[in-house]
C-alpha cells in the first residue's frame, strides 16, 4: 500500500489540458467534440487527486443515474488501470461506488432522477470537496445545477478546494451553460475551456479518418462534433414538446392509447436508434418513454437489447434501406418487425404529421431529448430555410416516424 510508483503524467494523459488538471477555481468547464478526450482526462485527473489529498472526496453526477455505470464509473475504472493502480481501488456495483482502498475515500454516482440523494451524501473520511457533472448538456434546467453546486459547502482543510468540474458536447449555443460560464468576461472563479479530437494524439487513422469525412460530408456536423464549437438551433422542426415525468400505467389507462415503436439502423458512424412511445391519436398526444441509441450493434446484439426491454413482441417499424436486418431480426425473433415506407415526400409528411401532436419526453430518454432539441430544417446557399431536415440529429426523429407510420396512414393497431 505504501509503494512508490512513478509515472510520467504527459505519457500517460497527453497534451492539451495543462490548465484544466491544474486549475483550482470554483467552476472548471470543458466543452469539447468527439474525441477531445475530455471525458478521460477528466477521470484522469480526479484518480491522481483523491489519492494525493487525501480528505477529499468526489461526487459524479449525470441526469440520468443509469447512465453512470457505463460511462463515468467505467472511465474512472479505466483511468486507475490506466495509471496502474487499480489494485488499491474497490470497485462496488451495489451501491455504485469507488473506494480508495488506503483512506477509505470515496467516488459518489448520483443522478438527477433522485435529487434527494444527491442533497444527502454522508462522508466518513474527509469531506465532498469536487463535484464531476459529465454530458452537463442534459441537464436542461439551470436551477437544477444550482441545487448541485449548493450541495459543494462547508469549510475544508488547508490544501483542498471545492471545484465543480463540467464536461460536454455544445450541441445548442442557447444552453444556459454557454451563458453562465463562456460569455462572461474571464474569472478566477471559472476556467471555460475548448477541446476537439486535433489535441488527442492516441487517436489512430481510421479515427481521424471520421472526421475528415464529416468535414467534407457534413460541415455543419464538423464544427460541433469535430471542432468542438457551439451549435446552432435555428429552425428548429419540432417546438411542440416538453420533457415531463409521466406514469406510463396511467396513460395506458386511456381508451384511445396505442404503442409504436421504431428502429433506424446504424453502425460505425451513426447509432442504431430504438423509439418506444405511446400514443393518443384523438388528444394528439405522443409519451416518448423508452429508448437506446448505440454504436457498433449486430443484429444480434440488436435484438438482444429490444429483447432485454421487453419489446420483442411489438410491431416495430424499422429502416427499409436496410431489408437484410429486417429479416434477420425477424429470423431471430422479432417477428412484429416491418419495413418502413419510403417514397416521394415521405419525410416531409411524416414531419407534418408529427408537428400535430405534442410531445411529452420521459427524462431519462436523454439521446432522445438531445436530438429533438437539435434537429433543425436545412438552408440554401443564400441561407434560406427549405424543406428537409439538416442531416444530423435525425436517428431517433426518424425512427419516431417509423413508428407513426400506421396512424399517419390512418390505421390503429392493438399490441395486445
Amino acid at each position: 500500500m505504501n509503494r512508490v510508483k512513478e509515472i510520467s503524467l504527459q505519457s500517460v494523459i497527453g497534451k492539451g489540458y495543462a490548465d484544466f488538471w491544474n486549475f483550482k477555481g470554483r467552476y472548471r468547464v470543458c466543452k469539447g467534440s468527439r474525441a477531445s478526450k475530455k471525458s478521460k482526462t477528466a477521470a484522469l485527473n480526479f484518480i491522481f487527486r483523491i489519492m494525493k489529498y487525501k480528505d477529499s472526496n468526489l461526487l459524479v453526477v449525470r441526469k440520468v443515474f443509469s447512465t453512470l455505470k457505463d460511462s463515468c464509473f467505467a472511465e474512472l475504472w479505466w483511468a486507475a488501470e490506466r495509471f496502474g493502480v487499480s489494485d488499491l481501488w474497490e470497485f462496488k456495483l451495489s451501491p455504485l461506488e469507488m473506494i480508495y482502498r488506503p483512506t477509505g475515500q470515496k467516488i459518489f454516482f448520483r443522478g438527477f432522477d433522485d435529487p434527494l440523494k444527491i442533497t444527502s451524501i454522508t462522508v466518513k473520511n474527509g469531506v465532498l470537496c469536487w463535484v464531476w457533472l459529465e454530458e452537463a448538456y442534459e441537464v436542461g434546467r439551470e436551477r437544477d445545477f444550482d441545487m448541485l453546486d449548493e450541495s459543494i459547502r462547508g469549510a475544508v482543510p488547508d490544501g483542498l478546494f471545492k471545484q465543480i468540474t463540467i464536461t460536454l458536447n455544445p450541441w445548442n449555443e442557447h444552453h444556459w451553460i454557454k451563458k453562465r460560464f463562456f460569455d462572461p468576461p474571464k474569472s478566477r472563479d471559472i476556467l471555460a475551456k475548448t477541446t476537439n479530437y486535433l489535441c488527442n494524439e492516441f487517436l489512430d487513422s481510421s479515427d481521424l479518418n471520421v472526421f475528415e469525412r464529416m468535414k467534407k460530408e457534413n460541415p455543419k456536423r464538423y464544427k460541433v462534433a469535430g471542432l468542438g464549437m457551439w451549435g446552432i438551433s435555428d429552425g428548429l422542426i419540432f417546438e411542440n414538446w416538453e420533457e415531463m415525468n409521466f406514469d406510463i400505467s396511467e396513460i395506458l389507462k386511456r381508451p384511445n392509447v396505442r404503442c409504436a415503436f421504431g428502429l433506424d439502423f446504424g453502425y460505425t458512424n451513426d447509432p442504431t436508434a430504438f423509439f418506444a412511445a405511446l400514443v393518443d391519436i384523438e388528444k394528439k398526444e405522443i409519451f416518448v418513454f423508452d429508448e437506446f441509441y448505440k454504436r457498433a450493434l449486430t443484429n444480434v446484439m440488436i435484438f438482444e437489447e429490444i429483447s432485454k426491454m421487453g419489446f420483442s413482441k411489438e410491431r416495430i417499424i424499422a429502416d427499409s434501406a436496410e431489408p437484410k436486418s429486417i429479416d434477420e431480426l425477424s429470423e431471430l425473433g422479432l417477428k412484429g418487425i416491418r419495413k418502413a415506407r419510403k417514397g416521394r415526400d415521405s419525410v416531409l409528411n411524416g414531419i407534418q404529421f408529427i408537428q400535430g401532436f405534442k410531445i411529452f419526453v420521459l427524462p431519462k430518454c436523454t439521446d432522445f431529448i438531445t436530438e429533438i432539441e437539435n434537429y433543425c430544417w436545412d438552408k440554401d446557399r443564400f441561407g434560406n430555410v427549405i424543406n428537409s431536415p439538416v442531416d444530423s440529429f435525425n436517428h431517433l426523429m426518424d425512427a419516431m416516424r417509423y413508428a407513426l407510420e400506421d396512424f399517419l396512414r390512418g390505421e390503429v393497431f392493438s399490441f395486445d
